[in-house]
C-alpha cells in the first residue's frame, strides 16, 4: 500500500477521491448519442464485414483494452472515457443482437433479460455503495459498477430499438421520434416536478441507446427496410468523426471535468 489514499487494488489502479466521469452538460449527451449510434452502425458493419464470431471477439478484446486504459489513467480523460464508451457500444451492440441471431431469443425477451441484469447492477450498486450518483464514481469499486451499469444500459436499449423498429413496426425514424419523446420526460420532470436527479439521470441515459440505434439504422439501411441506404459503413465513420470532433473539443476547453470530488451528492 502506497500513501496515495489507494487501498486494496493495484497501484495503477483509479485514485479514491478523484472523479472519474464527465460532468453532465449539453455536450455530453450529445457525444454520448453520438457513441451509440456509433456503436450500432459499427457493429453492424463489423458483423458482415467479418467473420462474426471473430468480430465479437475483436470487439470485447478492444473493450477490454478501453476498460483497463481507463482505470490505469487514474482520473477523468476525456479521450480514454470515450474510447471507453464507445467500446462499450459497439460490443454492448454486438452482445445484444447475438441473443436474437445467434441464440434466436425475442428482442423483447432480451430487452427484459438485460433489463433485470440493469436492476441488479443498480440494486447491488446502491446497496454497497449508498448512491447511484455520477458525482461520487471516484473509487475503483464504484467506478466498476458504473461501467457494469453502462454496459448493461447499452445492451438494454439496443434491444429495446430493436422492439420498436422490428417487433412492432415502427421503423427506425419513427422510432427515433419516439425515444426522443421519451428522452425528454425525465429531463421535464426533474426540472417541474422534482424528479430525483439520479433516476432522471439514468432513465436519459437508457434512452440515449436506442434512440441512438435507430437514427443509425434509418440512415444506414436499405430505403427497403425503411432506411436511407447510406450503408453501416460509412456512417459509422461519419458518426466516428463527429465524436472525434467532440471528444477534442472536450479536451481542449475542459469544459466537462469535474472539479471535485467533494461536489455534493445529487441524490442528497
Amino acid at each position: 500500500m502506497t500513501g496515495t489514499g489507494r487501498t486494496g487494488v493495484a497501484a495503477w489502479a483509479t485514485r479514491r477521491g478523484v472523479l472519474r466521469v464527465p460532468a453532465i452538460t449539453v455536450g455530453f449527451w450529445i457525444v454520448k448519442a453520438l457513441t451509440t449510434s456509433m456503436g450500432e452502425s459499427a457493429s453492424d458493419y463489423l458483423v458482415y464485414a467479418m467473420v462474426p464470431e471473430i468480430a465479437v471477439g475483436l470487439a470485447f478484446v478492444a473493450l477490454l483494452v478501453a476498460l483497463v486504459v481507463q482505470f490505469r489513467v487514474g482520473r477523468y480523460v476525456a479521450w480514454a472515457y470515450w474510447f471507453a464508451v464507445s467500446m462499450v457500444g459497439i460490443f454492448g451492440t454486438m452482445a445484444a443482437d447475438a441473443m436474437h441471431v445467434a441464440l434466436g431469443v425475442p428482442y423483447a425477451a432480451s430487452t427484459i433479460l438485460y433489463g433485470v441484469v440493469l436492476a441488479a447492477v443498480f440494486f447491488t450498486w446502491h446497496r454497497v455503495e449508498g448512491t447511484l450518483s455520477v458525482h461520487s464514481i471516484d473509487t475503483p469499486r464504484r467506478e466498476a459498477f458504473y461501467w457494469a451499469a453502462v454496459a448493461s444500459t447499452f445492451a438494454m436499449g439496443t434491444a429495446l430499438g430493436d422492439v420498436t423498429a422490428n417487433t412492432l413496426g415502427l421503423g427506425y425514424f419513427p422510432s427515433a421520434v419516439l425515444f426522443a419523446v421519451l428522452i425528454s420526460l425525465p429531463a421535464i420532470a426533474y426540472r417541474f416536478f422534482r424528479l430525483d436527479p439520479v433516476i432522471a439521470f439514468w432513465a436519459s441515459y437508457v434512452v440515449t441507446r436506442p434512440l441512438g440505434a435507430s437514427i443509425a439504422d434509418g440512415l444506414a439501411k436499405p430505403t427497403a427496410a425503411s432506411g436511407l441506404g447510406w450503408g453501416d459503413g460509412p456512417v459509422a465513420l461519419g458518426l466516428a468523426g463527429c465524436i472525434v470532433v467532440g471528444v477534442a473539443w472536450f479536451a481542449w476547453s475542459k469544459s466537462d471535468v469535474q472539479v471535485s470530488a467533494d461536489t455534493p451528492d445529487e441524490s442528497a
